[in-house]
């Protein structure tokens, strides 16, 4: 297994945290209000993620030399792909609700506020289950390989946001009026506090990314242990992910084909984590990071060749994601029509 230890003082652990926290900061700051958020300003907001992504890669390269380095741009490249996979789904969500535009950013932001705070949960364990019980290993790449192959054989399967066993047991729990009221998720009506349908969709996005949550942890874990490493290339793939979604919402169905490659990356990391408890052991960062490549660059010049005489409906007028976007749209329409009926 590749530990990579190397002492981490606790003040990385408060500067990077402190940096997180900022950058979430300034993003809140900068999209208060109920703007929609056009593909221009996504586009430049995806820079700047990817910019402190990468900047983050070459301050471990400077304090800890290339394998640690490498070793995260691993990490951080296969978390930034499957977040790809996210985008879908929030997609499907939004669809499947109706959301208005311009609630949608506020839903991301809490959305992502609590894949942060989940995500250092599962690498806290993992890791540590990982260190302690070797068969673990087996496990979680048993898992992988399992996740992986259902990711590429079921893809175009329906999804149903308002079945998620998270989200009816919350309708049940909470009162809850069926309609939007501005981007608020409570509101007291009739004297008494009730949630909002924009918070049963906030509630949806959690849910189902606490799904994603395991695979990518289990994903980066598989590439290394070392806490620091894995949620430093979680965090700054994740804090990306609500410019992603708004930059590539109304060109989903150019991807038709990424999830073989996402598929093929989960198949690899749970191979490579039970290899690193066998006679082979672990395998080099270098051969892993030209494997996530290649496979990402493949399945989307793939899926961009294939689709290139398609209509990919673009961002729309205002730039903001298209409903339109996710290639399960049939029956996210077909849920719009009851989304305000208990489930």
């Amino acid at each position: 297994m590749n530990d990579l230890s190397f002492p981490v003082p606790l003040w990385a652990w408060i500067a990077v945290t402190a940096v997180i926290a900022v950058m979430l900061a300034m993003d809140l700051v900068a999209h208060r209000g109920d703007h929609v958020i056009g593909f221009r300003e996504a586009a430049i907001w995806s820079g700047v993620w990817i910019a402190v992504g990468l900047g983050f890669g070459l301050v471990l390269w400077a304090w800890q030399g290339g394998e640690v380095s490498s070793t995260y741009f691993a990490g951080y490249l296969i978390e930034k792909a499957l977040s790809i996979d996210n985008v879908f789904v929030f997609a499907l969500v939004f669809s499947f609700f109706a959301v208005p535009d311009a609630y949608q950013h506020k839903v991301l932001f809490w959305g992502v506020f609590g894949a942060l705070a989940a995500r250092l949960v599962f690498i806290l364990v993992g890791a540590e289950l990982l260190r302690v019980f070797f068969w673990t290993a087996y496990v979680f790449g048993a898992f992988l390989i399992w996740t992986g192959w259902k990711m590429a054989v079921s893809k175009n399967e329906e999804v149903h946001p308002d079945r998620n066993p998270v989200v009816r047991l919350v309708r049940k729990l909470v009162p809850t009026d069926p309609e939007y009221h501005g981007n608020r998720f409570f509101v007291r009506l009739d004297g008494r506090r009730v949630a909002t349908l924009l918070f049963v969709v906030l509630v949806s996005v959690e849910a189902t990314d606490l799904v994603f949550a395991i695979d990518s942890v289990a994903a980066v874990l598989a590439i290394t242990t070392n806490t620091f490493l894995v949620w430093t290339a979680n965090a700054f793939a994740v804090l990306g992910l609500r410019s992603l979604y708004f930059c590539l919402a109304g060109l989903l169905r150019r991807f038709q084909y990424l999830h073989y490659g996402l598929a093929v990356l989960l198949v690899f990391a749970g191979v490579k984590l039970i290899l690193s408890e066998t006679p082979v052991g672990k395998l080099p960062i270098p051969l892993t990071l030209g494997v996530i490549a290649a496979t990402i660059t493949v399945s989307i010049v793939w899926s961009l060749v294939a689709t290139r005489g398609d209509d990919a409906g673009g961002t729309g007028g205002t730039g903001g994601p298209s409903a339109a976007a996710d290639p399960r749209r049939p029956a996210a329409e077909r849920g719009r029509d009851d989304r305000g009926d208990p489930p």
